[in-house]
């Protein structure tokens, strides 16, 4: 489900099959999709948000999968779970010019309604997959490990190549013995142990996109 006029015209311009609109009485429609205009009141009981936009989508999610033998920049998040930071970092990965993002299993939903609203529509616009990070070496990618305390500068590392940037568990990082070729960090100063997740994947995402 898509909330939003904006974001149904972005799901609409990225090609994806809008199978119904809902809208609030007197609203105008986004789509060429069947048009049901809702009674009063209606909206905001199946709305995920407390003052919803005037307009909700149906939207079918893509039958097809990303392919990892074909990708050569894939952002990867391992068991990421809260849906704003996975929105926060499909949006900069798309930003900064990512073929994929992978998720791994018992991460948050890339269509959970929250995940598509922190996104600002990237969802519809970078190509999402599930893959466990055995799965994501095997294709041949240079599997790049982000940690808070180990590896080399960001900014000393080798981003060119088919690379994966692998980003960890918000509460417990990326797991020390993860499959991963080498180890990179972003330094930091401060009180924080760490930084959150999706500012990191951002920061190296971009320098990734600039040396690349």
């Amino acid at each position: 489900m898509v909330e939003g006029p904006v974001l149904i015209a972005e799901a609409v311009a990225a090609g994806w099959e809008i199978e119904a609109e809902f809208v609030a009485p007197g609203a105008a429609f986004i789509s060429d999709a069947p048009v049901f205009e809702l009674y009063e009141g209606v909206l905001e009981r199946v709305a995920s948000t407390e003052r919803p936009q005037p307009n909700l989508a149906i939207v079918r999610m893509p039958a097809t999968t990303p392919s990892l033998f074909e990708a050569s920049f894939v952002v990867v998040a391992d068991r990421l779970n809260d849906p704003g930071n996975l929105g926060t970092l499909l949006r900069s990965s798309e930003a900064a010019g990512a073929d994929a993002v992978v998720l791994t299993p018992d991460s948050v939903d890339a269509f959970n309604p929250k995940v598509v609203r922190a996104s600002a529509g990237a969802v519809f616009h970078v190509p999402v997959g599930v893959a466990a990070l055995d799965e994501i070496r095997r294709a041949g990618l240079r599997m790049i490990g982000t940690s808070s305390h180990q590896g080399i500068r960001h900014t000393e590392a080798d981003w060119s190549g088919r690379i994966a940037i692998v980003l960890g568990n918000e509460a417990r990082g990326l797991a020390d013995d993860a499959p991963v070729d080498t180890w990179v960090r972003i330094e930091h100063q401060g009180r924080a142990e760490s930084l959150n997740v999706a500012m990191a994947g951002t920061i190296l995402a971009f320098e990734a996109a600039r040396q690349r």
